[in-house]
């Protein structure tokens, strides 16, 4: 038989119970030996910690105010502003590339294209950027106008032109002015800039042109100087 645990085994009379105690075991030692910090050491570490209690919040507030300021520093320079306005409402209509068509009292067909037309109000007045005008004539040649800028009244088909208006008549001549308005559906024309003339003809300058029943007369108005080129036969 095996013996009973010792913890199971009474007590003898006179003798008293005997504990067992575990092993102990061995500590390791530190893997570095340690040092005990002096006094200017702790003191040093005590106002650190002061210091980064003292500074810590001052910077969180700091980049706080400066996060809530930043928008309106934005929008004093003329950059993106996040402050909250009223609402923006379009100042005029835009469409880009426009094309409008019609034809005359004969049907005689013309043409108004722009890069862009902007329609400000509500009549039918559009401002262009890049205008052009073709005008078909009546013996089948054409008449093309353009300029950097132009007003376009539809009701009245009438087209303001300034900026660099040069006109091409399909015979080969060319007007340069500064400004004109065309009559697209009577086909006429007009400008009283100084106005440069370049065709088979020569060249012409004045102060003024205008091109009636749709390039079949052309009148050089004020005072003008004609370098005229004969044909050679």
């Amino acid at each position: 038989m095996s013996n009973p645990p010792a913890s199971d085994v009474p007590a003898r009379a006179g003798r008293a119970p005997v504990a067992v105690l575990p092993t102990s075991r061995a500590v390791p030692a530190p893997s570095r030996p340690r040092r005990t910090p002096s006094a200017g050491q702790i003191a040093r570490r005590q106002r650190f910690v002061w210091l980064v209690k003292l500074v810590l919040p001052a910077l969180i507030m700091a980049l706080l105010g400066l996060l809530f300021l930043w928008p309106e520093l934005e929008g004093r320079e003329g950059r993106l502003s996040f402050r909250r306005g009223p609402a923006m409402t379009p100042e005029a209509l835009q469409v880009v590339a426009p094309r409008y068509q019609g034809v005359d009292e004969v049907n005689r067909p013309y043409t108004v294209t722009a890069r862009i037309a902007r329609q400000p109000g509500q009549d039918q007045v559009l401002l262009l950027d890049s205008p052009e005008a073709d005008i078909l004539l009546s013996d089948g040649a054409w008449v093309f106008i353009e300029s950097r800028e132009g007003r376009y009244d539809r009701p009245r088909q009438a087209l303001d032109l300034w900026g660099d208006v040069r006109l091409f008549h399909d015979g080969g001549t060319l007007f340069r002015t500064e400004a004109a308005v065309v009559q697209v559906d009577a086909g006429h024309a007009s400008g009283d800039r100084p106005t440069q003339a370049q065709g088979p003809f020569g060249t012409i300058e004045s102060e003024g042109f205008e091109m009636r029943d749709r390039g079949a007369v052309m009148i050089f108005t004020g005072r003008a100087h004609a370098v005229l080129e004969g044909r050679q036969q």
